[in-house]
């Protein structure tokens, strides 16, 4: 964006102020997501440009009022626009359409220097299914587009992908944040300081099938924690009781276990665990070998032995990428797993190592606790950075990049 010329130019900015908002007063409880993109909105208003912001927030498609519409008052991006103006430091307008006359009529009459917020993407279907029509539409409002969303590039929806092919190429870019998470995720992907050291944690293996794949073409050590370790574990003709475990992926377990060794990867798995005899922060827990966990007994945290391995290998490295939480870190007893993660790869990072965070839970983890400052990095999109890092072109880049 910064070879484009913003003076007097209406620049329509895909953002990603898809935002968590409390229940009952729809008031914003975490505004990550719209910080990140506020350098980008700035340097538009600073350059002469004003800034037409378009986004979705949550998936009003799939919560739909008894009567079959849209909950309007639940899903609007009305939400989002007071805190934006307090964040910019000026005012911001609000658009109730996504397009229409007077989505029309209000950006055809924005000046330089302010900013338009249009409602919720997601209200209309064809945003979902990258609508030509309604891209081509959206494309009148802006002079230039601007695509700040990582958390969305990995959909081709009409305001992240479709709408760029109405713009040429010197009338359209990157926004700093999508930059940065490019920058970041190639730092690890292409020219990474070795060791190279994976974390990937969660429940199910088979949500993280080909990032595991893709991972052992390129790093030299890969951790396994949380649920789906249970189920390489078992593989191996492990005992593991209650656990967590995806019977009809065992062979794809045994699988990556012996493309690891063939590729020379060092592929770590928990030596012991905490279990619990029920899915209960107050349950009964007892620390055990994780391939000797009685019936009745299930994991559900790191144990010592494993907090310890780990945290040695991570300190040996000199690039971390961490997808993903070691245990049911929601849990008070069961989070210290998650937690000596977290602080190895904080203490690796002041020892000068680089720390890539991708993955909602594990980016949750380090700001719950306080050590989001602490990391090289952490990502803002969850699925795209999963996408990007099992070796996929992203939609909303390639859009950019046509």
């Amino acid at each position: 964006m910064q070879n484009i010329n913003f003076s007097h130019k209406r620049a329509l900015v895909r953002v990603d102020f898809n935002v968590p908002l409390d229940k009952k007063t729809f008031a914003i409880t975490d505004d990550t997501r719209i910080r990140a993109a506020i350098p980008t909105i700035k340097y538009i208003l600073e350059k002469g440009g004003s800034a037409i912001l378009m986004s979705h927030l949550g998936r009003p498609d799939e919560k739909l009022l008894p009567d079959g519409s849209i909950d309007v008052a639940r899903f609007t991006m009305k939400h989002t626009v007071a805190h934006t103006a307090e964040l910019l430091g000026v005012p911001v307008l609000f658009c109730e359409e996504f397009v229409g006359p007077k989505a029309a009529a209000m950006t055809a009459a924005l000046q330089p220097g302010q900013v338009l917020i249009l409602e919720n993407t997601r209200f209309l279907k064809g945003e979902g299914k990258g609508d030509p029509a309604l891209a081509k539409e959206l494309a009148t409002y802006g002079d230039v587009y601007v695509n700040d969303a990582f958390g969305s590039a990995h959909r081709a929806h009409a305001s992240t992908t479709t709408v760029a092919q109405f713009f040429s190429a010197e009338n359209k870019g990157f926004g700093f944040l999508m930059k940065a998470e490019l920058d970041n995720a190639n730092r690890v992907l292409n020219n990474p300081d070795r060791p190279l050291t994976a974390i990937v944690g969660g429940a199910k293996v088979s949500d993280k099938i080909l990032l595991l794949d893709r991972m052992l073409d390129y790093v030299d050590n890969l951790i396994i924690g949380g649920g789906m370790a249970y189920t390489f574990i078992k593989a191996q003709g492990g005992q593991i009781g209650n656990s967590l475990c995806e019977d009809d992926r065992l062979e794809l377990a045994n699988q990556l276990i012996a493309k690891a060794a063939a590729k020379g990867v060092k592929l770590l798995l928990p030596e012991d665990s905490l279990v619990a005899d029920a899915f209960s922060n107050d349950a009964n827990r007892k620390v055990v070998d994780s391939n000797a966990i009685e019936s009745g007994w299930m994991g559900l945290d790191l144990g010592e032995k494993a907090c310890a391995l780990f945290s040695e290998t991570i300190l040996d490295s000199k690039t971390l990428l961490w997808n993903g939480p070691m245990g049911v870190f929601e849990f008070e007893n069961f989070a210290k797993g998650t937690k000596t993660i977290a602080e190895a790869v904080a203490k690796a990072t002041a020892n000068g190592a680089f720390s890539l965070v991708g993955g909602g839970d594990s980016v949750a983890a380090v700001n719950q606790m306080g050590l989001a400052d602490d990391v090289s990095y952490v990502s803002t999109g969850g699925g795209a950075m999963l996408e990007l890092l099992e070796g996929k072109e992203l939609p909303g880049v390639k859009a950019i990049k046509e």
